[in-house]
């Protein structure tokens, strides 16, 4: 540690006694930037402290770097720092986006901006997702752009759905969904409704670089949404318009009110609880028991080890619990955001049964198609229904589409690919009647092009109770799906790697496995017939070896079909550091020996996860179930 460096340039809170420098110049001009630029007391004093105790690797990590949009816009913990979630990041975030409409819409001053946010926060860095969002809005408000700000927590769907209805040029959602308690996000949509891809979201990187320091003290005035003109607040007229519109979800509207099933319903400390509530008294449905424990928001998210539901039962555990004191058949969990959903359903003398997200798409593909053609009995009204699911989903919808006509197609991972497809194919005439990624995110209908864990659950709660009156349980259902269409056995999971030159490491070693750019010959003892590599845009099955699918640089992903039918994939989470796994074995219709299908899977799947990523030799730490 050198030289004393005073700093200077924002009053009082930049008045103190100077920091010492680091003896790494590039190091010290970010201190020093971060220390000219951020307002916030808490995240500055975070930096001082790091200088002070010469914690230079937490400081680079923090300060050398910058986030970027991954499947789920910008996402990170919050605290101090440029590759961080806290308030100078999300003013420079802001500040580039506006940059970006600007260029893109001239009406942007009358089209304006839908803000929304969750129930996360955290003290130590004097940053919640409410505040952040008021810093948004106060960049805009400063540059007199509209604001559409929500003035409670609302589902992330509820941002999209506003763009569109509001006709606003774009929407942002403070919200890091379903991850651990220190992370934020800033997820952006665009006038579609849809999350901004390619080249929207390079282009508003770029814009925020151009855009670092705050343009004035306004963009740090979280008050200025409380005394401009400009701010409205749309949550009352926005939550109307959604459940008049989730009628059209409502298939069987007298078989509800005389439904004698009970449902338990957990918002995993979010913003679920009220908004679920009122979307079972549209469809006349009892209000769900909610979990008394995980009922209100609380960014602790303290009764659960992590606010993920597709963890399965190990986080369900005091829904499974109340659902057996209230004698109630299925529980339901949205997210901490509400976009996703997780189905458990108790089964007579065999304790629950927790579908996987593959399992309820299976379900629900089957009731929107099943309550489509009741109301379409035209076979040539299918020419313009389609179906949409990511590359690492299920291919049970391919399998409905096959045998009913309707048309299936398959996007990159992320819900952004499917809100885009979606809304190009609405151009066209097509209508897309459900949607889904594994990881438990599903659209039924069109209502907004996002998955949405509210308009979910009480389809959900909807097609349990048609089935009762048929005398089956959602279980006994997906068996006659599969019976109908072909078993579908998947496994789905994940390794942790804190480490990223390690995942190069792993994928490089894929790529090269047999020699220089070959790919491994086979999975365990069974042969691979295809290798498709979305990250180079390498598929072996097509005539020029070209992926249909873009390629996607800044992510790994690489598919193996082999001999026997399995699909398997590896891929880089865009919101945490994870490699997920993903194997299914598809069997024609007929083909009945479910127990062999999954011995099968388990082979395959243990011999990907052991020959392909070594997670002992790599150090990588496997889910904890």
């Amino acid at each position: 540690m050198e030289d004393t460096v005073g700093t200077g340039g924002n009053g009082d809170l930049n008045a103190n006694l100077g920091w010492r420098r680091t003896g790494d110049p590039k190091l010290d001009k970010a201190v020093q930037q971060w220390l000219d630029w951020d307002r916030n007391k808490w995240t500055r004093a975070q930096v001082e402290s790091l200088v002070a105790a010469g914690r230079l690797e937490d400081l680079r990590s923090r300060l050398c770097s910058r986030m970027s949009f991954g499947t789920a816009g910008l996402r990170a913990p919050m605290g101090a720092g440029f590759n961080r979630i806290n308030d100078l990041t999300v003013i420079q975030s802001s500040q580039g986006l506006h940059a970006y409409l600007c260029r893109c819409f001239a009406d942007l001053g009358s089209r304006g901006v839908v803000i929304g946010y969750d129930t996360r926060g955290q003290e130590e860095s004097g940053c919640s997702s409410q505040r952040l969002a008021k810093l948004t809005a106060a960049v805009m408000l400063s540059r007199d752009v509209p604001v559409h700000l929500f003035s409670s927590f609302v589902p992330t769907p509820y941002v999209p759905y506003a763009v569109k209805r509001l006709g606003a040029a774009s929407g942002v959602m403070i919200t890091a969904s379903h991850n651990p308690k220190e992370d934020n996000g800033y997820k952006v949509y665009w006038c579609s409704g849809a999350q901004i891809a390619s080249p929207h979201d390079k282009e508003v990187l770029r814009c925020i670089e151009e855009q670092l320091e705050p343009w004035s003290a306004s963009c740090w005035d979280e008050e200025l949404v409380d005394r401009s003109s400009l701010r409205t607040d749309p949550l009352t007229q926005i939550n109307s318009f959604y459940m008049d519109d989730l009628t059209s979800l409502c298939f069987h509207r007298d078989l509800n009110s005389s439904c004698t099933l009970k449902f338990v319903h957990s918002s995993f400390h979010g913003v679920g609880h009220d908004f679920v509530r009122q979307a079972f008294q549209v469809f006349g449905f009892v209000s769900p028991v909610p979990v008394p424990e995980q009922k209100d928001p609380d960014p602790n998210f303290s009764s659960v080890r992590c606010p993920n539901p597709e963890e399965g039962e190990s986080v369900l555990e005091l829904s499974l619990l109340l659902a057996e004191r209230e004698n109630a058949r299925i529980v339901l969990a949205t997210d901490p955001d509400a976009d996703r959903l997780a189905v458990a359903e108790r089964s007579d003398g065999h304790g629950w049964k927790v579908f996987s997200g593959n399992e309820l798409a299976a379900l629900l593909g089957w009731w929107m198609f099943f309550n489509w053609k009741e109301s379409h009995p035209d076979p040539a009204d299918t020419n313009s229904v389609y179906m949409l699911a990511t590359t690492v989903s299920s291919k049970i919808l391919q399998a409905f589409a096959r045998i009913e006509g309707f048309h299936f197609e398959e996007t990159l991972p992320g819900f952004k690919w499917i809100g885009n497809r979606i809304h190009e194919l609405s151009k066209t005439g097509n209508r897309v009647i459900f949607a889904f990624e594994e990881s438990i995110g599903f659209l039924c209908g069109s209502i907004v092009p996002e998955k949405d864990g509210v308009s979910a659950a009480v389809v959900v709660a909807e097609m349990a109770a048609y089935l009762q009156t048929r005398k089956l349980s959602l279980n006994q259902q997906l068996q006659n799906i599969y019976r109908t269409y072909g078993y579908h056995v998947s496994k789905t999971s994940y390794v942790t790697c804190n480490d990223p030159p390690t995942i190069q490491r792993i994928f490089s070693r894929i790529r090269n496995f047999a020699g220089d750019g070959s790919y491994p010959k086979a999975c365990g003892d069974i042969g691979i017939v295809h290798v498709r590599d979305v990250t180079t845009g390498y598929d072996s099955s097509r005539p020029d070896l070209r992926s249909v699918l873009p390629a996607s640089r800044s992510s790994q992903m690489i598919t193996f079909t082999l001999q026997n039918g399995v699909v398997a994939t590896l891929r880089t989470s865009g919101t945490e550091p994870k490699i997920k796994y993903y194997t299914e074995f598809c069997a024609a219709p007929g083909e009945s020996d479910v127990s062999q299908l999954e011995v099968e899977l388990r082979k395959v799947t243990d011999a990907l996860l052991d020959e392909f990523l070594e997670p002992d030799k790599n150090h990588l730490i496997r889910r904890s179930v």
